[in-house]
């Protein structure tokens, strides 16, 4: 008798996922990215971590947080805190390791599998602490760069390393087919909807955290 599909859920820490798809030089295909985890089980969840700066007229990561939200994505995201630093430095401030960590102790009792997509070692505890509840974690990043953008923390701790560029075929885009970017009259927010009420939007022209 086979096994039945395990069950996954991702983890997709926004900023650093594209900091390691770009250091690699291509873009990450939203599409193909859930339609490869759908094909390795039963796809629960799809959290996309980001802060945003809300007070900008323009930000270009809103097309890509609009689309992801209508289609199949479970967008988080929190304003990003301004602060001054002990040299007078303007510095922006945006961490959501908080909110990835508690949606994932949160999920713990309804998955097989974790796959997170970030490099940071500051998630090793959390890794260790979901892995003592019997979920297997895998950790997607990279050791291709120099540095690598994988913490030697975090790999060690996690299950199954897997290297952004394993994925490269399956989920990316390379840069130079990437649409010229749209003026700013023509990006214009969606209202919020229900995730069972609205049919999946166009994906926009430049998807670019």
């Amino acid at each position: 008798m086979s096994s039945s599909p395990s069950k996954i859920a991702l983890f997709i820490d926004g900023a650093n996922l594209h900091a390691t798809s770009r250091s690699l030089g291509f873009d990450i295909d939203y599409k193909r990215l859930l339609q490869e985890f759908q094909s390795r089980g039963i796809l629960l969840r799809a959290f996309y971590y980001s802060a945003v700066i809300e007070d900008q007229e323009f930000s270009s990561i809103r097309p890509l947080l609009d689309w992801l939200d209508y289609n199949g994505y479970t967008v988080v995201t929190k304003p990003t805190k301004e602060f001054v630093d002990s040299f007078g430095r303007r510095k922006v401030k945006g961490n959501m390791d908080v909110e990835l960590a508690v949606h994932a102790m949160e999920i713990t009792g309804d998955v097989d599998e974790m796959v997170l997509f970030s490099g940071d070692g500051t998630f090793r505890s959390l890794v260790e602490a979901v892995q003592r509840r019997g979920v297997r974690v895998s950790v997607v990043s990279t050791m291709a760069t120099q540095p690598p953008m994988i913490a030697d923390e975090l790999r060690r701790q996690a299950d199954v390393f897997t290297d952004l560029m394993e994925l490269r075929a399956a989920i990316g885009r390379d840069l130079s087919t990437r649409p010229p970017p749209r003026e700013r009259g023509d990006v214009r927010g969606p209202p919020l909807r229900r995730a069972d009420t609205a049919a999946p939007r166009p994906e926009p022209d430049e998807l670019i955290p």
